[in-house]
């Protein structure tokens, strides 16, 4: 795999030249709609694959190895009829493999809402282990506001993908409902109702395991959800069922804040399978112009996550999405969300050049509307990918979590799978 940033005056011509591949194959790897139109600074996935050479007289393996960005050992990895001995032929044919070597094996989690494309899910599912479908919404009474999620439940599991429920305590028509929160987790009888019904729910939709989703909790009720925790898996484990739950990002355990205090990383790492840290919206809807994922950032929680919770109990979360901002950034206005793909397609659109901010590892564009106002978008690209997934591996996690799939991103794909072999489980 490599990682090719368009320059001033570049065309998918020249580029597939450069690398040897086929115009068609990066065009359609990187399912571009139109590969006429570049814009400075798109990335460009170039899948290298099995490569043949010809060896030509006073050629060595070390030249050879220099030559295409791969090792002697890759090579011998490669062609298997070779033997102890480095003494090799003018006129042999030999496999070059990718200058990319995976890093092992990984479990990917993403989050897919009832109303998710089918076709976006078909293309999608065979890059994860874990399909989270969002959400059940926890009532007062314990019990669940149903969705439309058989659907969804049956791809996956045709696609070998496990199929988690979600549960949240989203309130209806708005955000997370902090006093019902604290009404489930204080009440015995209402949480035998809930889990009651959480257990029906698991077996008559043919669910994998539970995934929980309880935020901005107060912070008075930190060991009332630690004790539902504990209640909760002590009662799914036996049934073979995986609990997860969502945290916030904490980069220490004594951070203040409605949306902190209550998760408590060392419990949760003790109790649940694995924890999905909601590594993203530094830069967020109603918020000023920021990265949405900035590795800097991510780097802090994670320095604090691995010395509370065994490493491969953690899941990364990464975006799949950007945010368009109009500047100056007045609060209480809001930004647009959209797409990765949708980003690039704007900036073609404006004629924006896309940069890169080193110190985020993001991509970022300004631009005019027809207003006359200066807007900012900031996204995802193959770039920021390919960072986020090997800090996953430089700290040796167990997973990666997308939030959410709604929107199709083939180059997250592209680089994950030139990295990783990805875990099933069924």
């Amino acid at each position: 795999m490599i990682i090719h940033v368009v320059k001033k005056g570049e065309n998918l011509y020249e580029i597939s030249k450069l690398y040897g591949i086929s115009y068609n194959k990066i065009a359609s790897d990187n399912e571009l709609t139109n590969p006429t139109q570049l814009v400075v600074g798109q990335t460009l996935v170039i899948l290298q694959g099995t490569r043949k050479h010809k060896i030509l007289a006073g050629q060595s393996l070390y030249m050879i190895a220099k030559m295409y960005g791969v090792t002697i050992a890759n090579l011998y990895a490669a062609n298997p009829i070779f033997n102890s001995s480095i003494i090799i032929y003018p006129g042999e044919i030999i496999n070059i493999p990718s200058s990319t070597q995976k890093l092992g094996s990984l479990e990917v989690n993403a989050y897919a809402l009832p109303g998710t494309n089918m076709d976006v899910l078909a293309k999608t599912l065979p890059n994860l282990t874990y399909l989270s479908i969002f959400s059940y919404q926890v009532q007062e009474n314990g019990s669940l506001k149903g969705i439309n999620d058989v659907p969804l439940i049956q791809a996956a599991r045709r696609a070998r993908v496990a199929p988690m429920m979600v549960i949240t305590n989203l309130r209806e028509g708005g955000g997370f409902d902090s006093a019902l929160a604290h009404t489930i987790l204080t009440n015995e009888n209402i949480q035998n109702t809930l889990l009651d019904n959480i257990i029906n729910t698991l077996k008559t939709k043919n669910y994998y395991g539970l995934d929980i989703d309880l935020e901005y909790i107060y912070p008075e009720d930190r060991e009332n959800y630690n004790n539902f925790l504990r209640k909760t898996v002590n009662k799914l484990k036996p049934l073979g069922y995986p609990v997860t739950t969502a945290l916030a990002p904490k980069p220490s355990g004594d951070i203040k804040g409605l949306l902190y205090e209550a998760h408590d990383y060392p419990v949760h790492g003790a109790l649940v399978n694995h924890v999905i840290l909601m590594t993203y919206e530094w830069g967020y809807t109603a918020g000023p112009p920021l990265a949405v994922s900035p590795i800097n950032e991510v780097r802090k929680i994670l320095n604090y996550a691995v010395t509370v919770i065994p490493s491969k109990k953690i899941f990364m979360g990464i975006p799949n999405y950007g945010y368009d901002w109009t500047l100056p950034y007045v609060k209480g206005t809001s930004a647009t969300a959209l797409g990765n793909v949708e980003a690039v397609n704007l900036a073609l659109k404006v004629n924006a050049a896309i940069q890169y901010d080193y110190t985020s590892q993001a991509p970022f564009f300004n631009y005019y509307d027809s207003a006359g106002k200066k807007h900012v978008v900031w996204f995802e690209d193959a770039r920021s990918m390919n960072v986020k997934l090997r800090t996953a591996n430089e700290y040796n996690l167990g997973g990666v979590s997308y939030w959410t799939i709604g929107k199709y991103f083939p180059q997250a794909w592209l680089v994950q799978n030139s990295l990783y072999d990805i875990k099933k489980l069924l």
